[in-house]
C-alpha cells in the first residue's frame, strides 16, 4: 500500500493506454470529478492542519495475481476484485489491470479514497463580508489583512455576504486506513478471494502471518540480478522452518520458540543494521546459531518428556470411531430442561475430525523420531571424523565426510516431508494442523465424558450419528429386506412343492 500525494496524476497514469504498455482493463465505481473534488478537499483540510510533509490525497494498493488469471476475462476480474474492496470498506475505487513489460508480473493497481461523500453536503453561505488572512485564518475586521500602504496582504481573501464561505461534501478521513492490521485484513481478504478461482490446489496462496514462529521466505523475480543472493538467504530461512516444525512436533511451546527467535535473530539483526547498515552475510550466521540454539531446546523438552505410551481408550477411539458425528454441527452439551431422559450428546465438527488428525499426527511423530535417530547418527560420524588423526588417514577422513554429507541430505529431505504430511489433508503448516488437532483432541475428549455420563444416567448406549452411521442403517435395511424376500421367494417354492 502506497500513499498518493497526487490522486489525479496517479489515476491518469495507470490508466492510459499511452503511459501503460500492457493495460487490460480499467473500472471505476464513481465519476472522475470525484477524484477532483476528494483532491481539493485534502488540500483544504491538510492546509488549516498545519502539518507539515506532504498531503495524503487518497491511497493505492497494489495487489498481485497468479498468471493462471489471465484465462479470465480482464474486465470481469477487475470488477469483482475492486466491488470486492467496495463492498468491505464502503469508499469509491478507480482500479486498472496490468502486466509489466516483461509480462511476468500481473496486478491491480486499486486506488481508493479514505473518505466518503456526505448524504447531505454542508454549505454555508456568508451573512456579511468575510476575511482572511494568508493562512487562511478567518479574521474579525478588514484592517488585519491590509499591508502599510493600505492595500489588501498578498495571500489575504474577502468573501463576500451572500457567497459561500465553506462546502463541506466529504466526512473525515477513515483512521482505520493508516494502521497495519488494516493493510492485514486486506490481504488475508483478497488471498481467500484469489485462492476461490486458483484450479491447482498446490498453488493455492498463503499470507505470511505477522509474528509467526516461521521466517517468510523471499520471491525471486526473473532476471533478478540478486537471485543467487536471495537464494542463499531462503535456504537459511527454510533450515529455521524445518527446525521449527520439529519443535512443534516435540512439544516446545510455541512462546519458548518465538523467545529464540527474537533473541538470537530479530533483536541481533536489527542492532547490526542499526550499527552497521544491511549485511546479507550476516543474516547467514545468525540464523545458524538461532538453529543451533532451537535444537538444543528441542533436545532438552525430548530428554524431560516422560516416555509414556499412547493411551489405550484414544487408540481404539482413532482406530474405531463408530461413534463419530460427522455431519453434526451442535456443540458437545447436554439438556438444561428439565426431562425424564436426558438427550444423548452430540459431537462438534472438530472432535469428529480428531481419528483423523490422530493418524496424521502419529505419523508427523514416527517422521520427527526418525529424524532425531537420523541426527544422532550425523553427531556420532562427526565426532568419528574429529578423532581420526594423522596424515595417512585422508582415505579414512574422505569416507567419513561422504557419509556425513549423506546424512545431512537424507535429514534435510526428511524434514522437508514433514510440511507435506499436514498438507495432504489442506493444511498449509504444521503449526496451523497441530492448533486444530490441539482444539479437536479437547472437544473429543469432553465429547467423549458427556457420552459416559450420558450412558450411566440413561443406562443406554449410544445411538451413531452422522453419514457412516446412516450408511450402515441403509445397508442393513437393504441387507434385511434381501433375507426377507429370499425367506418369501423359499416358502412360495415349498407350497407349490406341495
Amino acid at each position: 500500500m502506497t500513499k498518493l500525494s497526487n490522486v489525479k496524476g496517479r489515476i491518469t497514469y495507470i490508466s492510459s493506454h499511452a503511459k501503460q504498455e500492457n493495460l487490460y482493463a480499467v473500472y471505476e465505481t464513481t465519476e472522475r470529478k470525484f477524484w477532483r473534488e476528494l483532491a481539493k478537499c485534502n488540500q483544504e483540510e491538510f492546509a488549516k492542519s498545519g502539518t507539515e510533509g506532504k498531503c495524503i490525497e487518497a491511497r493505492e494498493l497494489i495487489i498481485a495475481l497468479p498468471e493462471s488469471f489471465t484465462e479470465y476475462q480482464p474486465d470481469r476480474l477487475l470488477q469483482l476484485f475492486t466491488n470486492h474492496f467496495k463492498q468491505n470498506y464502503g469508499t469509491e475505487c478507480i482500479a486498472a489491470l496490468h502486466h509489466n513489460k516483461r509480462k511476468t508480473n500481473y496486478h491491480i493497481h486499486l486506488i481508493f479514497a479514505e473518505r466518503k461523500l456526505l448524504d447531505e453536503p454542508i454549505i454555508k453561505i456568508a451573512s456579511r463580508n468575510m476575511f482572511y488572512d494568508e493562512n487562511g485564518k478567518h479574521v474579525r475586521t478588514k484592517k488585519e489583512i491590509l499591508g502599510e500602504d493600505g492595500e489588501i496582504r498578498e495571500g489575504c481573501s474577502i468573501v463576500k455576504k451572500g457567497e459561500v464561505y465553506e462546502k463541506k461534501l466529504f466526512t473525515a478521513k477513515d483512521e482505520r486506513f493508516k494502521s497495519n492490521s488494516f493493510l492485514d485484513e486486506v490481504k488475508h481478504s483478497y488471498t481467500d478471494l484469489i485462492n476461490i478461482y486458483v484450479q491447482d490446489e498446490k498453488k493455492k496462496l498463503q499470507v505470511f502471518e505477522r509474528g509467526s514462529v516461521y521466517l517468510a521466505t523471499k520471491k525471486i523475480g526473473k532476471n533478478n540480478p540478486k537471485a543467487q543472493e536471495i537464494e542463499a538467504d531462503n535456504q537459511k530461512r527454510r533450515e529455521w522452518n524445518r527446525a521449527v516444525d520439529m519443535a512443534l512436533i516435540s512439544g516446545v511451546p510455541e512462546p519458548k520458540i518465538m523467545e529464540v527467535k527474537r533473541k538470537e535473530i530479530t533483536e541481533p539483526i536489527r542492532e547490526s543494521i542499526a550499527r552497521r547498515g544491511n549485511r546479507p552475510r550476516l543474516f547467514s550466521r545468525v540464523v545458524t546459531v538461532a538453529v543451533e540454539a532451537l535444537e538444543f531446546l528441542i533436545a532438552s523438552v525430548l530428554f524431560k518428556k516422560p516416555r509414556e505410551e499412547p493411551k489405550q481408550t484414544e487408540q481404539t477411539e482413532a482406530e474405531h470411531p463408530e461413534h463419530v458425528a460427522e455431519n453434526s454441527t451442535a456443540a458437545v452439551k447436554t439438556t438444561k430442561e428439565e426431562k425424564a431422559e436426558p438427550e444423548q450428546p452430540k459431537m462438534t465438527r472438530l472432535a469428529s475430525k480428531y481419528p483423523k488428525l490422530f493418524k496424521v499426527n502419529k505419523e508427523l511423530e514416527d517422521q520427527n523420531g526418525a529424524i532425531q535417530q537420523k541426527q544422532k547418527q550425523l553427531s556420532a560420524k562427526k565426532k568419528e571424523l574429529s578423532e581420526v588423526m594423522g596424515w595417512f588417514k585422508g582415505r579414512k577422513k574422505k569416507e567419513l565426510q561422504k557419509e556425513i554429507d549423506e546424512l545431512k541430505s537424507q535429514i534435510r529431505d526428511m524434514k522437508d516431508y514433514l510440511p507435506r504430511i499436514v498438507q495432504k489433508i489442506g493444511y498449509r503448516s504444521v503449526q496451523e494442523f497441530l492448533k486444530d488437532f490441539k482444539a479437536s483432541q479437547t472437544e473429543y475428549s469432553q465429547y467423549r465424558t458427556a457420552i459416559e455420563k450420558w450412558k450411566k444416567e440413561t443406562g443406554k448406549e449410544p445411538v451413531a450419528h452422522g453419514i457412516r452411521a446412516k450408511l450402515a442403517e441403509k445397508k442393513q435395511e437393504i441387507q434385511n429386506e434381501q433375507k426377507n424376500k429370499q425367506r418369501t421367494r423359499s416358502q412360495n417354492k415349498d407350497r407349490g412343492a406341495r
